[in-house]
């Protein structure tokens, strides 16, 4: 029986092993999930912080070519699933009609969003507040120390789990690509909006999210307004930019699973 297959794309600070609950979730359910990470990323997470010379010199538009071809690799277009920046190129590629329907949580807001249309607090949070020039190593990466972690991107779980969440999965990201994210230049930090025949777009936020306020993901969500194409938002109370990968990833996980059936999206891929 041919399975429908499922593409979990990670954001920044983040490694590939961070879908490892989703991958397992989604096999049991009867999808055929990859979880392919990064260009050259390494299998673990130790190995990843040892050798980083594999994020030197990665910027957006390289990211979202390397998901391009891994989406097109397949004989029966995707389900996309990314968080953070994996959000924003799982946008791209729905966009330009590769995937069969895309879910985007806590994504970085499209190029294609008004400046006007960021909240007042966006500069002094999220990226900016995290990739000053002090902030850059000497080799070319953004690290994210713990504290700064805690303070951001695990705002919303105890210190505790904060401090579980950071040694099990957390790496450094690549000066380019955080530098692209902040410029809002990337030629792939954009989607086609406007798409009327590409497949369900579902946008995820958390209402705490200290990198990805809700209000960037509901400016994001009103731009597809003018689409007919379907364009959902749900916005989870209470939660973080981690929020798929703590505690209460599973419910977030459910409602996914639960938005793919209610659009015909199911393991068993229709018969032909």
């Amino acid at each position: 029986m041919n399975r429908t297959p499922v593409v979990l794309i990670h954001g920044a600070w983040l490694h590939r092993s961070s879908w490892d609950s989703w991958a397992a979730l989604l096999t049991d359910q009867g999808f055929e999930v990859s979880a392919p990470g990064w260009p050259a990323e390494p299998v673990t997470v130790g190995e990843a912080r040892r050798e980083s010379g594999w994020l030197r010199g990665l910027g957006l538009d390289a990211l979202t070519d390397h998901y391009e071809r891994i989406v097109r690799s397949f004989d029966h277009p995707p389900v996309l699933i990314g968080h953070s920046v994996g959000g924003l190129i799982a946008q791209h590629l729905i966009g330009t009609n590769l995937g069969r329907a895309a879910v985007a949580i806590a994504p970085l807001p499209l190029d294609d969003l008004p400046l006007n249309d960021l909240p007042p607090t966006y500069s002094k949070t999220g990226l900016d507040a995290l990739s000053g020039d002090e902030e850059l190593g000497e080799d070319g990466l953004v690290p994210l120390p713990d504290h700064q972690f805690r303070q951001v991107f695990a705002s919303a779980v105890s210190a505790e789990e904060s401090a579980l969440i950071f040694e099990r999965y957390a790496v450094s990201s690549p000066r380019r690509l955080i530098t692209d994210l902040r410029g809002r230049n990337a030629a792939r930090a954009t989607a086609d909006i406007g798409n009327t025949v590409r497949g369900p777009l579902l946008l995820i936020s958390g209402q705490e999210d200290r990198i990805v306020a809700d209000s960037v993901t509901r400016a994001v969500y009103k731009l597809y307004g003018d689409s007919v194409a379907v364009s959902n938002l749900k916005q989870f109370a209470d939660r973080g930019h981690s929020l798929v990968v703590d505690s209460g990833w599973h419910a977030v996980a459910d409602y996914v699973l639960c938005w793919l059936a209610d659009h015909g999206i199911r393991p068993e891929l229709p018969a032909d």
